[in-house]
């Protein structure tokens, strides 16, 4: 993985959170050339099945998968991250470390509350990364003020009504091998860790039917949805799907 810029960086309160809600997404946009990374805010200690050093292996496989640019792990403390100075301030460093054209976050508010803790921490440090009086460094330099010119959130476990939807049906298979990479996380009928709301082998049909769902209005056999913070404009309705 190279630390240069990246044209699309992804943010999870917790590993396998992007791999989980749009990985299809980042697939399709790197084999259009686009280059991606991931920043996890957590190491995801709190988890029921696995430890830190599981959750990094299988991060960097997912990595691997998704042919990042880049991973990062903030290790902000799961669970009981907050709101802070110092915390957008590790943000803000990322983004303007890889200065991207856009970035991906966690859902508006979810069943984990980690996640609309991490929506509002990111978002808000895309704002202030823009700021040229907030200052931050790099390795001791100084860095210049960027702030991402498109910022949308992913949809988790709760539905929510997407504001668009990008098909990625042609990926749905190696973002299922992306997720399978957290060995310890989802469905292995041979683990004797405890059982998780996302541990059933269920839960892959569940991640199947939200992903047609968000599909259909398209004509598509499978999209991802996401939620934005300003209007989105086009420059022609027929590109429209």
């Amino acid at each position: 993985m190279t630390t240069q810029g990246v044209d699309i960086l992804a943010f999870g309160a917790h590993p396998d959170d992007v791999e989980l809600s749009a990985a299809g997404t980042l697939l399709k946009h790197r084999k259009a050339g686009y280059t991606i990374g991931i920043v996890d805010l957590t190491q995801g200690e709190l988890g029921s099945r696995g430890t830190i050093e599981t959750r990094y292996d299988e991060a960097h496989a997912a990595a691997e998968i998704l042919d990042l640019s880049v991973r990062v792990n903030l290790k902000m403390p799961d669970g009981f991250f907050d709101h802070s100075e110092d915390n957008l301030r590790l943000v803000i460093e990322q983004i303007r470390r890889f200065k991207p054209k856009m970035v991906f976050l966690n859902a508006f508010s979810d069943r984990h509350p980690d996640h609309g803790k991490g929506s509002k921490l990111v978002s808000d440090a895309c704002f202030l990364a823009g700021l040229v009086k907030v200052k931050t460094f790099w390795e001791a330099v100084p860095q210049e003020e960027h702030r991402p010119k498109f910022v949308y959130h992913y949809i988790q476990d709760r539905y929510i009504k997407p504001d668009l939807v990008v098909d990625v049906t042609d990926y749905v298979e190696q973002k299922f091998e992306a997720i399978r990479a957290y060995k310890t996380q989802f469905w292995d009928p041979n683990s004797n860790e405890p059982q998780t709301p996302i541990s059933g082998e269920e839960f892959f049909d569940f991640l199947r039917g939200r992903m047609a769902e968000y599909g259909r209005p398209i004509g598509a056999k499978y999209a991802e949805g996401f939620c934005v913070e300003r209007t989105p404009g086009i420059d022609d309705l027929f590109d429209l799907r």
